[in-house]
C-alpha cells in the first residue's frame, strides 16, 4: 500500500486533468462502419458576450457527454466534398472541423463553433442586443494550423489555441487523423511544432529574397448552391514581421501568394469565403455585406503560417473589423494601383491590380466595374499637368502678342 504522500502527486495530476475536462474520442465512419476520421482531445471554449450592465465571459468545457452528429459528419468524396467531424454537446453546441488534403499532408484547414446565447447556465444575463429574440445560436469559424502527413497521425500534448473573433478554443492532449487508411490511429506520428520537432523532420522550405518580385496575377472562382459567389483576379502578397531565432532581430518579409496554391471557399447569406494556401501558408479572406447601403467589402483576414527562421515558428494574425475593397453588390470593385490593408502590427496584406466581386455575380462575369479612390487620383496628375503645360504655353503666347503689338506702336509715323 503506497504512503500518503504519494498518493498527493497522483492527485493533483488528476484534478489538473478534470479542471480542463477528459479527453474524449471521436470516430466518422463510413456507410461500411469503416473508420475515415478519429480524433482525440480535450476542449475548452472561452467567449466573450454582451449584457445589459457590459462584457461578460463565459468558459465552457467540452462535456464527456459529447457525441459525434452522424448527420454532419462525413468522410467526402473524392472531388466533391471534403471529410469533415461535427462533435454536438449540450443545448446547441456545435463543434467542426473540415479538412483538406494533398499529395504529402492533410490538415485541420477550417474549424466552426456554434453556440447558444439562450443557454442561461453559460450567458446568464445575455443582453437582447447580442442574443436576439429571434437568431440566439451564434457562428464563428477560422483557419487552423493543424496539419500533418499523410497516413500519420497529428499529436499535440501542448495547449493549441484557435482564435475566432470574440472566441477562443483551447485544446489539448490532441490525437486527430483523417483519411484513415486502415481504420485506426496510424503508429507514425507527426508533432505539432508546440512539443518540438517530428522524429523525422522535414528541411525548412527556402526563404524568400528579402526584395521579391511582384506577385503574380490569380484568378479565383467560388461557387455554392445557387453559383458563383465570389469572383477575383488579383496578386496577393504577405508582409510579416517576426522575430528571428537566430540573433533575436525583427525582420520584415514579403511572400508572394503563387497562382499554384491551392484555393475553395463557402458562400453564405451573409458572407463569402475565400481560402488560399500551401503546406506552410493559409491565407482566409472573408468579404461581408451591408444590406441597407447594398455594399459588400473585404470584412476579415486571417492568416497561418509556419516561418522555418522565426523564433516562433507558428505565426498567426487576424483582423475581422475591416471595410476594405468596396462596392456596390453587383458590381465589382477594381484598382490597378498597389494597396497596403492593414491586419496587425505583425501583418498587411498587399494587394495588386485586382478586381473582385462578392455575393451576386450574374453568369459567372464581372458586373459593372467601380475604380478605386487611388486609380482616379492617377488619372487626375496626367490631366493636371497636361493642364498646367497647356496654361503655361497659353501665357507664352499672350506675352509674345502684347510684346509685338508695343514694337509696332514704336515705329508709327509722327
Amino acid at each position: 500500500m503506497a504512503a500518503p504522500g504519494a498518493r498527493r502527486p497522483l492527485l493533483l495530476l488528476l484534478l489538473a486533468g478534470l479542471a480542463h475536462g477528459a479527453s474524449a474520442l471521436f470516430v466518422v465512419k463510413d456507410n461500411n462502419g469503416t473508420a475515415c476520421i478519429m480524433a482525440n482531445f480535450s476542449a475548452s471554449f472561452w467567449t466573450i458576450y454582451e449584457t445589459g450592465h457590459g462584457s461578460q465571459n463565459s468558459t465552457i468545457d467540452l462535456p464527456p457527454s459529447a457525441e459525434v452528429l452522424n448527420s454532419s459528419s462525413s468522410c467526402g468524396r473524392e472531388n466533391v466534398a471534403e471529410p469533415s467531424l461535427t462533435v454536438a454537446f449540450g443545448s446547441g453546441y456545435l463543434l467542426t472541423l473540415n479538412f483538406t488534403k494533398n499529395a504529402t499532408l492533410y490538415r485541420v484547414q477550417h474549424m466552426r463553433f456554434t453556440y447558444n446565447l439562450s443557454d442561461t447556465q453559460h450567458f446568464s444575463n445575455a443582453s437582447a442586443k447580442d442574443a436576439g429574440q429571434s437568431l440566439r445560436i451564434h457562428s464563428v469559424d477560422s483557419i487552423t494550423d493543424i496539419k500533418a502527413d499523410i497516413n500519420k497521425t497529428y499529436r499535440c500534448l501542448s495547449a493549441t489555441e484557435v482564435h475566432m473573433g470574440n472566441v477562443t478554443i483551447t485544446l489539448r492532449d490532441v490525437t486527430i487523423q483523417a483519411y484513415l487508411s486502415n481504420g485506426n490511429f496510424s503508429k507514425e506520428e507527426t508533432h505539432c511544432t508546440q512539443d518540438g520537432p517530428s522524429p523525422t523532420p522535414v528541411p525548412p522550405s527556402p526563404l524568400p529574397p528579402l526584395v521579391p518580385t511582384n506577385p503574380t496575377v490569380a484568378k479565383y472562382n467560388v461557387t455554392g448552391k445557387n453559383g458563383t459567389c465570389l469572383l477575383a483576379s488579383m496578386a496577393l502578397q504577405l508582409n510579416i514581421t517576426y522575430l528571428k531565432k537566430d540573433n533575436n532581430t525583427t525582420v520584415t518579409r514579403v511572400f508572394n501568394i503563387s497562382p499554384n496554391d491551392t484555393y475553395n471557399g463557402t458562400c453564405d447569406i451573409s458572407a463569402v469565403t475565400l481560402r488560399v494556401g500551401n503546406n506552410s501558408t493559409l491565407l482566409q479572406l472573408k468579404f461581408g455585406m451591408n444590406a441597407t447601403s447594398s455594399l459588400f467589402f473585404l470584412q476579415d483576414v486571417q492568416l497561418n503560417m509556419t516561418l522555418p527562421d522565426a523564433k516562433d515558428s507558428s505565426f498567426y494574425a487576424s483582423n475581422s473589423s475591416l471595410r476594405a475593397l468596396q462596392a456596390t453588390i453587383g458590381n465589382s470593385y477594381k484598382c490597378n494601383t498597389e494597396e497596403h490593408i492593414f491586419v496587425s502590427q505583425t501583418f498587411s496584406l498587399n494587394v495588386f491590380s485586382i478586381q473582385v466581386q462578392a455575393f451576386k455575380v450574374e453568369s459567372g462575369r464581372f458586373g459593372s466595374v467601380e475604380e478605386c479612390v487611388q486609380d482616379g487620383n492617377n488619372m487626375l496628375i496626367p490631366i493636371a499637368v497636361g493642364g498646367a503645360l497647356a496654361g503655361l504655353v497659353l501665357i507664352v503666347l499672350i506675352a509674345y502678342l502684347i510684346g509685338r503689338k508695343r514694337s509696332h506702336a514704336g515705329y508709327q509715323t509722327i
